[in-house]
């Protein structure tokens, strides 16, 4: 009589473990979110680690260091990180959660711009980076063609040469981050979230949900070079504010 009991036992043990297996397997597998760096339109400074052998050692060091810590942000996330090295196509979008896209210097096509219009119209989201007229000027890359269709536009260089910058709590960082600034491109429409220390007039960074994506464009990159240190400050929160940046563009 107890080993019919002990082998029922046994039997009902097997029966949970099996119905716990197949719940565990019948769970949908969430693949990572996908961050897709572009390098192909003559970014100034982001690039390929694999693709830098022979140039100036400390470009190299600089290049992996800001690679480093963007996997670091991507990996808080669980996201991975890779580059577009050509044409920007519906197809090399494809699978992509986040276009990232610092201080081009080339124009995009007219097909490019559709295919990164559409994309975000679609549901994917858009980081965008355009500096002073020093890196290149509005005439030599065009991305106020990619985002002027969502109400965005890059003006002018900011006459606020002051340096120190912060960003606002709300939508997109969860408090007030102390980050770089030096000058920037006035970006204009959207939300406002990233202002000069000196003065809350002429944002550097702005973000907005349009249809299914949403879009943050920024004015000055040395907060997504993980700059964090500029004349004499030394603790600037560059990766805290990208974490939440990336955060809020991958949800």
């Amino acid at each position: 009589m107890r080993n019919i009991v002990t082998k029922h036992r046994l039997l009902l043990v097997a029966s949970l473990m099996a119905l716990s297996v197949t719940t565990m397997d019948a769970q949908p597998f969430k693949a990572p979110k996908k961050i897709l760096v572009d390098i192909a339109h003559g970014q100034k400074f982001w690039n390929d680690p694999a693709d830098v052998a022979g140039k100036d050692p400390a470009f190299i060091e600089r290049i992996r260091y800001m690679t480093g810590e963007l996997k670091k942000n991507a990996m808080a996330l669980s996201a991975s990180v890779g580059y577009i090295k050509s044409t920007i196509t519906p197809q090399s979008l494809a699978g992509c959660d986040l276009l990232f896209i610092h201080i081009p210097s080339a124009k995009f096509s007219a097909d490019e711009v559709s295919a990164i219009q559409q994309y975000v119209k679609k549901g994917g989201s858009l980081f965008l980076v355009a500096e002073v007229d020093y890196w290149a000027t509005l005439e030599q890359t065009n991305v106020n063609d990619i985002v002027n269709t969502f109400g965005i536009e890059f003006k002018n260089d900011n006459p606020d040469q002051s340096s120190g910058g912060h960003s606002q709590a709300g939508a997109v960082t969860d408090k007030s981050f102390s980050i770089p600034y030096h000058g920037a491109r006035i970006v204009q429409g959207g939300t406002p979230f990233c202002f000069s220390n000196k003065t809350d007039e002429n944002p550097f960074g702005v973000y907005k949900e349009v249809d299914r994506g949403k879009v943050i464009a920024m004015g000055d990159g040395m907060v997504s070079l993980y700059m964090t240190s500029w004349e004499g400050v030394n603790n600037y929160q560059c990766s805290e504010f990208m974490e939440d940046v990336l955060a809020w563009l991958l949800k």
